[in-house]
């Protein structure tokens, strides 16, 4: 079935930046907008319905990532997660720890994080990647201390897709007593995870980007992991998030994940067939001028982030109003610069800027991928009294 707010508009291939709402999810957040209205904290009748929600959906999550409901801190999105992680952990952190570790092409949240803490005494340190977006355990392994007292490293690129070694990374920075947190907002939903399987202490959930609605996310920590608050108040979610919980958004979230979890594994080998016909059908109609950015196979299912010969990304994306898609991350939108996390991949300017980033998602169909490939291929060979790209 085709999503209702996508029946009438153009293909949509940029999950990577937002998720339409599913059907399903808005059901589940409709009661607490319209009836179920109480203050989860308060002990009269009109708070039953609501702390109940928060508790299922805090259930549901961890359900999805393997951990213990009493490990989830519902949060007001991945921002702000992220930033609980980086800061919440690194002033948390043993005297002694003031340094921090993570990459170059990680989500702007990190990063701007990661300043915040360099203006307060922390070491930060931006580990290299190779042509894929990689990094190397052994650049890990050498550049921890003692003195360390996060790392940081997203589960899934957002822009290429590439996928990190997490379970090594984590291994070695909890053999010297850091604590380790992954940004797994492109992740959850789309690949099977669990939070011990993948070693980590802290990891990011984004609603908006797994079919729930913007503002709400989740961060999972583990139990015994000292963190400090940044939103300080009345004490919920655990403390470590104060304010009135949004009920609404939060079971919309928990449902999203349940959701998620019926689907896996087959949905992560239906996006990955769509994406590999999609790359596929490209290099038919446009043969060796097409050039994939990122792992060739170590990559989210749904994402395909490739550059072309001879063509501007955001202009050719410009003339192409019946596609909507992207050449980066949403947050550098508007932004005609070439994108960060392929140029610390080592890609030349004018390969990035050559860049497309084709996000894949639940409702992305066999025709739309064709038509798409065909939209891309006629536009890059239009003729040359066309308005170029």
């Amino acid at each position: 079935m085709t999503h209702p707010a996508l029946a009438d508009g153009p293909i949509f291939l940029d999950y990577n930046a937002t998720t339409p709402v599913d059907p399903a999810v808005l059901d589940a957040a409709l009661p607490y907008l319209a009836v179920h209205f109480g203050n989860p904290s308060s002990g009269h009748h009109y708070a039953d319905a609501p702390r109940a929600a928060v508790a299922r959906a805090r259930d549901q999550l961890a359900e999805l990532l393997g951990a213990q409901p009493q490990e989830i801190v519902f949060t007001g999105g991945g921002s702000e997660a992220d930033t609980l992680a980086l800061r919440g952990a690194a002033l948390a952190a043993p005297t002694g720890r003031r340094a921090v570790i993570t990459l170059p092409t990680e989500h702007p949240a990190v990063l701007k994080a990661c300043h915040s803490l360099q203006a307060e005494g922390f070491v930060v340190t931006h580990l290299p990647v190779d042509q894929f977006g990689r990094v190397d355990p052994a650049d890990l392994q050498a550049g921890i201390t003692g003195a360390t007292a996060l790392v940081s490293i997203a589960y899934g690129n957002s822009e290429t897709g590439t996928l990190q070694p997490i379970s090594q990374l984590s291994a070695i920075a909890r053999a010297h007593g850091a604590v380790f947190h992954t940004d797994a907002a492109q992740a959850v939903g789309k690949v099977a995870l669990d939070v011990d399987e993948l070693g980590v202490d802290l990891l990011t959930v984004v609603g908006h980007k797994m079919y729930a609605p913007k503002g709400v996310g989740a961060l999972y920590i583990r139990t015994g992991v000292p963190m400090q608050p940044i939103i300080h108040g009345g004490g919920q979610e655990h403390g470590l998030r104060a304010g009135t919980e949004n009920v609404a958004f939060i079971a919309a979230l928990g449902q999203a994940a349940a959701l998620a979890a019926a689907e896996l594994p087959g949905s992560t080998h239906r996006l990955a067939g769509l994406r590999d016909l999609l790359h596929h059908e490209l290099q038919r109609l446009l043969l060796d001028r097409v050039h994939l950015n990122g792992h060739p196979t170590q990559r989210l299912p749904g994402t395909l982030n490739v550059s072309i010969d001879g063509i501007h990304g955001r202009a050719l994306l410009a003339a192409l109003p019946e596609l909507a898609a992207s050449t980066g991350s949403a947050c550098h939108e508007g932004v005609d610069t070439p994108s960060e996390v392929l140029l610390a991949m080592g890609l030349p300017a004018d390969r990035a800027s050559a860049a497309l980033r084709l996000s894949l998602g639940r409702w992305t169909t066999i025709d739309d991928v064709h038509r798409a490939a065909r939209l891309i291929s006629q536009q890059v060979t239009a003729p040359l009294t066309s308005t170029p790209v």
